[in-house]
Formats: structure tokens, sequence, C-alpha cells
């Protein structure tokens, strides 16, 4: 008979009679009866009434009966953590049972009761049981003691669990090896600086063995562990990946993908001439290729990951493209990932075979697969040249066949085509328009809109059919609104005669009886353009357009690293960094892929002066000159001086400030900006939208007519309020309640410690430290000779390091350095040397030259030096700014032992030129609201939680390169410390 029957009963004083038949003497009964009990706590009746008869069941033999007690246990030990050390004995007796099977559940119970109370008895049991003489039973204490970690951190240290993992890392089974890897992973990520798995070629190849012998579930922890070793050169990355390169033909996808993790970050490290790369590169495919072959779910999560391995390494399955075609029963998640693949491994070699595909598919009856497959042809012309009049070709047939979605989708692409190869395939402008009346969809309506306006002049009709749009304006969506007024400014520019009681309408529209804010300011600057200087408004309105870019959706190359480190996890399923959809208060960490292969660095000989190149890889921290976002972060981070209105400059610096108090920085066109400070450098960059104005669009040099401005009075003027409103959001209110800030004290300067011992200087010791004074960075060391002779020429050299340190000067030494003498040296620092991103971020290698030799030492400078002194923000501004950087960037820390109140802390912070812009007390916990800014112009947010009484702060930091957030709470805790 099955155990469904204890499920069926439903009688009532049920207790009563279980607690009987607990305490019964037969055996059979007892098990009966706790059987009964467990499948009540199943279907959710409370049975803790019984719980002290269910433990003294607890003494027993049988195997099966001790089971079910510990479960029973486990479910009300927290409810009952009182009745629950009556259990204790048990376990410390069960933990030296003869049978492995209780020794190991034993520990495995122990470490799901989640009781505080009885931890501390369960130390000696665990110690034991980590030492024991069966696999089964170690391999179960590992786990707990993570399971223990969790609920009692610092007991787990202090009985040196910690150390016993690590040596289990060591242990002859291979699955203890998985399970200790495991553990201590799970404890270091919730303690990402303890530096707990100090992973060196021993102990990887210690896991590397243990590898091959682990159940699937081992495999995917030893791989996971050593996706986050950085090897130290090419030849021991190609050795790992050997003997990693066999479980790419397991039978478990997990185990695949963990492996391809694995190779993807070790390949960085493989020059690309050698022989084992391309082999890898064909080893990589059929796996990838396997997995597609499973189920749908299991597909979903395949082609996930494989979009972003192709936009890493396209290489990998550029002969696989057959793979992807679409089958008649895939559902339609599977349909659209494919879709998006193939496009990404399009080219002129199978472009052919993808255009007839695609075709095939928008006759598909799925609406959604339709339009994506529509799209997707015009994603292939702008890819790949060659192909664009055939695609061309196939979006005329699609709208032959005036089915309106399909229509819709193909004139949207079309526009981006014109926009990639302007003057070419203009001659479909004629069918287009004839299809204007059938769109009802916002983005093909503006898309139609733009056209029109683009090429007005080809358009003989381009009046009529830009007012037809016009009769319901205040109906359309802000896309078509915003689109119709660009366009009829521009049909102006181009017929000005013709259409000024057009454009006068249109602007009325826009400025007078709008709502809309964005739509109201654009109608206002075309106005005062065209009342003021219509030359000025055509070589601003019809400048030319940059061509758009290849790919407009390609995930950004920071976060790409990021998640290819995070390969068959739920960050490559959602596209998404962890911290973007796991909740913790801890310090976020972003991993990266190793530097390429040839890339490292050393310092050079002072002798050999400045010879180096400059380096490959762009700074991380440094924005690179073609980084659009790099340069959007220097625009966006220098707060407005002047509190009345803008000049008419069009500097970057000033639009960027600007935009802060309007839609925030996403907003702002991609387009080039013309700037006059040399901080913002010029970038090409290719808009993949349509050209709406911008007021950075300058360019061009159309002549305008003489009587282009005629009939334009001054426009109405705009509202005072939609320039100095505050933004509204939750956080106003406390930008109305000032803080007191006192006086400032000293900025902080930590101690000096030994740079360069005597034994490796040939008896020269260096010492140092690092100082702000009066917005000056200084080195402060002091120069001992320990050496038997004089030292004398004294010379020093920095190498590219984060933030561009370098010596302001020569090293000052005057007088020659006698044997057992000291000399205090400063030498000025400035941020203008070269750049290279190093690790960790404020890490600074120094060379320093005597008569006796070149000597070598890495220092760490406390990132405090680098805050300027005009890192105080307006409140509006940070307030823009707070709202505008992406969740994404924001990381959480506490200072623990601070015995400050919260004003003491803000002058404190304030010497360090950490600024604090408001204040506010809410239920007696006082937030402070912080800004600093860097010397290379990166701005740090902050909102800083000091509680009375707690000597705990928690600081909040928000950045646009939230890679300087964990040195940034470092300076934190340091300054507020000392």
């Amino acid at each position: 008979m099955t155990d469904s029957k204890y499920f069926t009963t439903t009688k009532k004083g049920e207790i009563f009679e279980l607690k009987a038949e607990l305490n019964s003497d037969k055996k059979e009964k007892k098990k009966e009866a706790v059987k009964k009990v467990i499948a009540s706590m199943t279907v959710g009746k409370d049975v803790s009434a019984l719980f002290p008869d269910v433990v003294n069941c607890m003494q027993t033999d049988n195997l099966e009966l001790k089971k079910l007690v510990y479960l029973y246990l486990m479910n009300y030990a927290k409810s009952q953590p009182d009745m629950a050390i009556m259990a204790v004995n048990t376990f410390v007796k069960d933990c030296e049972d003869p049978n492995p099977l209780i020794r190991a559940l034993a520990v495995r119970t122990m470490g799901c009761i989640r009781v505080d109370k009885i931890t501390e008895y369960l130390c000696e049991p665990l110690r034991k049981c980590l030492k024991d003489e069966d696999p089964y039973v170690r391999k179960t204490a590992a786990v707990c003691v993570a399971k223990l970690h969790d609920i009692n951190a610092q007991l787990v240290e202090d009985q040196g669990f910690l150390d016993t993992l690590k040596d289990l890392i060591s242990d002859s089974n291979p699955m203890v090896v998985a399970n200790a890897v495991a553990a201590l992973s799970e404890i270091a990520e919730s303690h990402p600086n303890s530096n707990l798995l100090d992973l060196n070629p021993q102990t990887i190849n210690k896991l590397l063995t243990a590898l091959n012998e682990c159940t699937e579930w081992g495999q995917i922890f030893i791989l996971d562990c050593l996706a986050n070793y950085t090897p130290r050169d090419d030849r021991e990355s190609q050795s790992i990946c050997e003997r990693v390169t066999p479980r790419l033909s397991h039978a478990n996808s997990a185990v695949v993908l963990s492996a391809v993790k694995v190779l993807m970050k070790f390949m960085e490290m493989l020059p690309k001439d050698l022989d084992y790369y391309g082999t890898l590169l064909k080893k990589l495919a059929p796996p990838l290729v396997t997995l597609l072959s499973a189920e749908p779910e299991l597909q979903y999560v395949a082609l996930r990951n494989i979009n972003l391995i192709v936009q890493r390494r396209p290489e990998i399955l550029k002969h696989e493209m057959k793979v992807f075609f679409v089958k008649y029963n895939d559902p339609i998640y599977v349909k659209l990932e494919k879709l998006d693949i193939m496009i990404r491994l399009a080219s002129q070699a199978n472009i052919a075979q993808v255009l007839a595909e695609l075709k095939e598919y928008a006759t598909e009856v799925d609406v959604d697969f339709v339009r994506k497959a529509v799209r997707a042809i015009g994603r292939c012309a702008i890819k790949v040249e060659q192909s664009a009049e055939r695609c061309v070709s196939t979006l005329l047939d699609l709208i032959q066949t005036k089915v309106n979605y399909v229509v819709q989708e193909a004139i949207v692409v079309i526009k981006d085509i014109f926009r990639k190869y302007p003057n070419k395939y203009e001659s479909v402008i004629a069918t287009l328009c004839e299809n204007l009346d059938s769109l009802d969809e916002p983005e093909a309506r503006a898309a139609m809109i733009w056209i029109v306006g683009e090429y007005a002049e080809r358009i003989d009709n381009a009046d009529e059919l830009l007012e037809s749009f016009l009769e319901g304006f205040h109906d359309e969506s802000t896309q078509v609104q915003l689109q119709l007024l660009t366009a009829i400014v521009k049909l102006f520019l181009k017929k000005p005669t013709e259409t000024q009681e057009l454009v006068q309408q249109v602007l009325s529209l826009a400025t007078q009886d709008s709502d809309n804010p964005d739509l109201r300011d654009r109608g206002y600057i075309y106005w005062r353009l065209l009342s003021t200087d219509p030359v000025a408004a055509k070589e601003v309105v019809l400048a030319e357009k940059p061509l758009i870019s290849e790919e407009t959706d390609l995930i950004e190359p920071t976060l790409l690293e990021e998640l290819i480190c995070h390969i068959g996890t739920l960050a490559s399923v959602y596209h998404k960094p962890p911290s973007a959809f796991v909740e913790g208060s801890r310090g976020v960490q972003h991993k990266r892929l190793p530097g390429s292969a040839g890339s490292g660095e050393s310092v050079e000989s002072p002798d050999t002066g400045s010879a180096a190149g400059v380096s490959d890889a762009p700074p991380a921290v440094i924005p690179s000159q073609g980084d659009l976002l790099g340069d959007l972060l220097n625009l966006d981070l220098t707060p407005p001086t002047t509190t009345g209105p803008p000049p008419p400059a069009t500097s970057g610096m000033q639009l960027g400030a600007m935009d802060l108090l309007g839609g925030g920085l996403d907003s702002l066109p991609p387009i080039p900006l013309r700037t006059d400070t040399p901080q913002s450098p010029q970038i090409p960059h290719q808009s993949p939208s349509p050209p709406d104005y911008s007021p950075t669009e300058l360019g061009g040099d159309l002549g305008g007519s003489s009587t282009m401005g005629a009939g334009f009075g001054a426009p109405p003027a705009a509202p005072a309020a939609s320039f100095s409103a505050p933004v509204s959001g939750g956080l106003d209110d406390l930008f109305d309640l000032g803080g007191g800030v006192g006086m400032p004290m000293g900025a902080y300067s930590p101690p000096k410690t030994v740079w360069l011992p005597a034994m490796k200087g040939k008896g020269l010791e260096i010492s140092g430290t690092f100082a702000r004074r009066a917005g000056v960075i200084q080195m402060e060391m002091t120069l001992t000779n320990k050496a038997m002779s004089i030292m004398t020429d004294f010379a020093i050299q920095f190498n590219r390091n984060s933030f561009g340190l370098a010596p302001a000067g020569p090293l000052q030494v005057l007088t020659p350095l006698s044997p057992n003498q000291s000399i205090e040296v400063t030498l000025p620092l400035n941020t203008v040397g070269p750049v290279m991103k190093m690790d960790p971020l404020n890490n600074l290698q120094v060379a320093v030259k005597n008569n006796i030799d070149v000597f070598y030492f890495s220092c760490q400078y406390p990132i405090s030096m680098l805050f300027v002194e005009d890192g105080k923000m307006e409140r509006q501004v940070f307030l823009a700014t707070w709202k505008d950087i992406s969740n994404d960037n924001e990381a959480q820390f506490q200072i623990k032992d601070c015995h400050l109140s919260s004003d003491a802390a803000s002058n404190k912070l304030q010497g360090s030129n950490i600024f604090t812009i408001a204040k506010r007390t809410v239920d007696g916990q006082d937030m402070l609201y912080q800004s600093t800014k860097l010397s290379n112009g990166i701005w740090v947010l902050a909102e800083l939680r000091v509680q009375t009484g707690n000597p705990t702060f928690t600081v909040c930091l928000k950045c646009r390169a939230p890679e300087v957030s964990q040195c940034v709470f470092q300076s934190y805790d340091a300054v507020l410390k000392n």
C-alpha cells in the first residue's frame, strides 16, 4: 500500500491520538504516527504541539524514522527554539554514529535548523564531520559550513571552519572538493572583499583534477570557480582551456554552458595567431548547436547565451546559419530569438539565403513574428551594403501585399535605409506616399512624416501631405507631433514662399496650445531661430545627417564583458547584470574579462624616457575618444555655475548641464557635439534614429532666402516656469531642509607606510603617503639610506595608471644621501599623465632610480586625493542627476565602528572635498546627501545614513562609472575613522 493513505484522513481529535501513538512502545506504530504527523505538516496543518513527542522518537536505529523526525525538526525548530535545544544531544550523538549515512544526515539537519541559540552547540560535531573518514560525511559538512555562515558569520570565522574548508579543496575525493568550492564561493559572494577563494596555479590544478571525476553539479561548481580565476599568461590559459574542453561534450546543458563561460573568458588571453585559438573556435560551435535540439525552454536559454557569444565572437558560429532558421512549430519566444541571431550572423557570404528565409517569414500568420521579420530585412540592408538593393525590392514587394502591419513596418525600416544610403533609393518615395492613409501606428506615421520632410523638395505635394497630418495634431502621439513640427520647419526652409502659413500654424499649435514641455521648447527654439537668423536656422535644421550604424541594438561593451562572465546564469537570460535584479545590501561585484594577450605593461626604467607606446586597451574609468557614453559623462556632470539664463554659446558643457534639468542625459541625441572646451572631445557617432532637431545639430553651409524670416514676429515669451520650476520627485522636500554644516576640518592623509623595503632597494628604504594640500596632490616620502655607500642622482617615474597621475616636476633630492641618513621629500603630482586602467583602480606602479640601480614598487593612493575643490553640486542638479543615473550603477556599503554625529561626519568629509548638499532627519535617522568630483570629471553622488547611537553608518553611492564606487567607499571609511 502507498503512503497516500496518510493524506486522506480528516477526522477531529487527531492530535490527541497521534500523541498517544508517538509514545507507543511499538516501533512500527511510532513510525506510522510520525508519517501521519509529516503528512499533516505537508498539507499545512499545525502539528507543532507534538514537538516534544516527535523529538523523543529521535532515539532510534531506524534510518527511515530518523529522517522523518529530522524533517519535522527542520520545519518547526524556528517556531520552537527552546524545544529545539532538546535535540542537540541527539545530534552530537548521531555525529559519532558508526553509520556514515546517519552522521551525514545529522550534520545536514544541523545546517538547516536556523536557530541562533543552538548554533554554538553544533560547532564541535561539525568540526568532527569536516575531518570524517567518510567522504560522504565530509561533503555534507562542507555545505553545512556555508549554511552556518549565513546564520552566524562571526562564529564560523572564530571557529576556524573557513580554513578547514580551504583545506578540503585538496581532498582526495572529487565530490568533497566540489562541495568545498561551492561553499567557499557562496560565502565569498556575500563577502566580496574577503578573498576566501585564493586561487593560485596549485589550487587550479587540484580543481581541474577533481573536475573529471565529479558528478555533473560538482563539475558546474568547479567550472564556475575556474571562471573567477585570471591566468598569469597565455600558456597557463591554454593549459586550462585544454583540460576544460572535454566538458563541452557533456550531456548536461548546464555543464556545457559553464565550460563555454570558462573558455570564452580564457580565450581573451590567447593570441589570435595561435593555432590553438582557431582549434578552440571550431570546438565551441558543435556543443552550442547541440543545445538547440533540446526542448523549447532549454533552446531559449541556449539562444539567449548564444546571442551574447555571437556579439563577442561571431566567428564561432559564422558557418552555422541554418541551425537558426525558424521551424514552423517553434514557440514565438524561440522564433524571435533565432531571428535576432540570424541578423547578427548575416554576412555577404550568406545574405541571399537569409533574405529568402526572411521573405518567407514575412508571410506567416503570427503578427509579432512578421513585424520582426520585416525589421530584420531592413537591418540586413544596413549591415550588408551589397544586399541593400535586394532588400529594398523585397520590402517593396511586401508593401504591395497591402497587409497593414507589414506596410507600416516596411516604412519604418525604409526610413533607416534612407539614413544609411542617402540619395540612392529615393525613387521608392512615390510608392510609400500611396500608403499614407493606411498608417495608424505612431512609429510608422513618424517615419513617413520624416521621409516627407527630409525629401520635401522631391515631393510636389509635400505641403498637402503634411497639412493632412496637422488636422488632428493634438490627437497624435508626442513622437508624431515632434516629427511633424520638424518636418514642416524643414519644408518651410526649402520652400519658404509657399509654406509660411503652414509653419505659423504648426509653431502656434506646438507652443501655445500644447502642454508637452518637449514639444513646446522645440517649438520656441524653431520660432526664435526663424525670427532672428533664418540662415542659421537652415544650417541647424538642414544639417547633413550622420549615417546610422550597422548594429543599433548591440549590448554596450563593458556590460557585454560582464554578461559573458555570467554565461549559464539568469543574468545571461535577462541580458542584465546580477545587480539589476538581485536584491542585496552588500557592495556589488562587477566581473570583467581579462585583458587580451600581450597588453600587459610594466613600469619603464627612468633611463628609457617616455618611449612607451600608447596602451591598446582604452581605460575603463576614463572615457576613450570614441566612447559616446564617456563623453556624456563629462558633459552632464559639470553643474551650471550661473543662476541666470544660460548664455547663447552652445558649448557641450553647458548643454549637458542644462539637459540635467530637462529630460535627462539619455534623451540627448547622439550627434557630434561641437564644443569649445578641450575636456569634451568631438565624437563622430552614428545615430540609429531619425534626426530629430537638436541644438547641437550644427554644420552645413546652406544659404537662406533673404525673405525667409519675413512675417515672423518674436515668439511669445516662454513661461518662466518651464525653465526654473524645480524638478519634481520624492526627494524634493529634502532640499528645503538645510542641514547645519559647520566648518570643515583638514583633509585626511593616511599615515606613511613602507613602499620599498631596504632588502629590495639595495639599502634604499622608501616610506610614504599621499596628501592633498591647497588643491595640489603631493607624494610625501621619507628616503632612508641603510647601505654603506652614498646615494645620489635620484629620479622618479610612474607607469600609466587609472587617473593619469604623474610627477609635476623632478624628484628634488638636492644633497647626497649618506649612510644611515634619512631625508623628507615632497613630490607635487598632476593628473595629466597617460591613462591605463589598473587593478585595483588606485594602484600606482613607481620606478625610482639612483646611482646604484633602478628600483620598482607598487603603492595604493587613497582616491580621496583626487577629490577636487569644486565638487559641490547645485541642489537641483544633484536631484536630477541622482534620478538620471541608472539603479544598476548604485552600490551600498556599511561603515562599522564609527562613533560620530552626522554633523561631525559631514565636517570631516568636507575637509576631504566630499560636500554635503542637504540633510534631513527621518525617524531619528540623519540622511546626508553628498557629492564629490574626481580630477577626471567623474561625479560621485552619495546618501549617508547615520542613526543616533548606532556605530554602523550606511553609504549608498551612485556614479556613471561604477568601477570607482569601491574605492570611494574605502575613502569614506578611512576619512570617517581617522
